[in-house]
């Protein structure tokens, strides 16, 4: 389906946002309209009051920078109220019930909730009995607002999404998985390239192919090879890679010689932190054919359609 002869109708039938395979195509390109509206309207310092009134609140049970930027001041820039609850493994093994937690802050006046670092399993007893919209920022299996983002970027930067190859090239992550799944969705063609001792999860992969066909290699080059998009990103977030993994990895990494195999015009793409030097080069990344500045903005305006969408 081309997403520039989609008509959208701005509304979706999700409640809940735990993964991208829980989205149609149709309700991706109904989100990234509406991020195309919400950055226009940023842009012309439009004022968008739609959570006027309305409480979001933040249940994070990992650290984070630009993501809980962009909730924060997206929930603002809508005129809503942002609140940040306390979150503790412990408190969650000593006892705390899901449900009561869920049912307990909607009568609070809370509209939604969105989470980082909760478990799947958690999360999925969030969704089951929660009144409210439940948001995955991330966690250790999907990273769904991620991929929408990066959607929209390219479809930004490129003026179209079917029919353009993306190349993943590194760590299978919690980030690959909402990226394949976002882009076979939307028409892209798709190729992985991971070490086999860092593939991603059999399972997302799976799901990811019952939609279209996803090329898999160990080879980076032959991922690579004619893309439109190359991307990579973090090889572990919060603390050091052991000197075997980045032995491992180290032809994974994207430099100028891996990407002269992809299209001339290119575009690199990255969801920050980056570490320069070790999955991408400084000249890659900092160089004219990045766009991860525009993924980083963009981030904020697809969080606002995301919140703008469910929140009735």
């Amino acid at each position: 389906m081309d997403i520039n002869r989609y008509t959208p109708s701005y509304g979706i039938n999700q409640k809940h946002i735990k993964k991208l395979a829980d989205l149609s195509t149709e309700e991706l390109f109904e989100i990234l309209y509406a991020a195309k509206v919400m950055k226009a309207k940023f842009l012309a310092h439009e004022d968008t009051n739609i959570l006027k009134d309305a409480t979001v609140a933040l249940l994070f049970g990992d650290t984070s920078l630009r993501t809980r930027s962009a909730i924060e001041i997206g929930i603002r820039q809508l005129g809503g109220a942002c609140v940040d609850l306390p979150y503790s493994r412990e408190d969650m093994m000593a006892g705390e019930n899901i449900q009561d937690l869920v049912n307990v802050i909607s009568r609070y006046g809370v509209s939604a909730l969105v989470t980082r670092g909760i478990s799947q399993s958690d999360l999925d007893g969030f969704c089951a009995v929660s009144g409210i919209s439940i948001i995955n920022s991330a966690n250790e299996d999907f990273m769904p607002l991620q991929g929408i983002c990066d959607m929209f970027t390219i479809w930004e930067k490129t003026g179209k999404l079917e029919g353009l190859k993306i190349a993943y090239v590194g760590k299978g992550v919690n980030n690959t998985a909402s990226l394949i799944m976002g882009a076979i969705k939307c028409g892209l063609e798709v190729a992985v390239a991971t070490p086999e001792e860092f593939e991603i999860k059999r399972e997302a992969l799976l799901h990811a192919e019952q939609y279209g066909n996803i090329f898999v290699t160990h080879n980076p080059v032959e991922a690579v090879r004619n893309a439109d998009v190359v991307y990579t990103d973090s090889y572990d977030y919060h603390c050091d890679i052991p000197e075997r993994e980045r032995e491992i990895l180290r032809p994974y990494q994207v430099n100028s010689t891996l990407l002269s195999y992809a299209k001339h015009n290119a575009v690199f793409m990255h969801s920050l932190p980056a570490r320069r030097g070790l999955e991408v080069t400084a000249d890659v990344i900092d160089g004219k054919n990045s766009v991860v500045l525009e993924q980083g903005e963009n981030k904020l305006h697809t969080i606002k359609a995301v919140l703008a969408l469910l929140i009735k």
